[in-house]
């Protein structure tokens, strides 16, 4: 059960920063938010990054993906901590 639930957390933090990482590059690309494949990355991403907007802007530099990130990161390390000291 530990695995299976490691597996899913590990699988969850990498779509979601994949998601994460494809929503940085868009603009960049100059993809048209009308897309609905552009406009559901938007739509997932947005309720994360738009708290953080506030505090991690630096200049023009929007930096809450960088943040994002780093916190998943920290997040599934102790998740998956916690899933395998709880169920051994």
């Amino acid at each position: 059960m530990a695995g299976f639930l490691v597996q899913f957390i590990n699988l969850f933090v990498s779509l979601y920063s994949f998601i994460i990482i494809a929503r940085v590059f868009l603009p960049l690309v100059g993809a048209d938010v009308s897309n609905p494949i552009v406009r559901f990355i938007f739509d997932v991403t947005e309720p994360v990054l738009a708290p953080l907007r506030r505090y991690t802007m630096v200049g023009m530099w929007d930096l809450s993906p960088v943040v994002v990130l780093i916190l998943l990161t920290v997040l599934q390390q102790v998740m998956v901590t916690l899933v395998l000291g709880t169920l051994r």
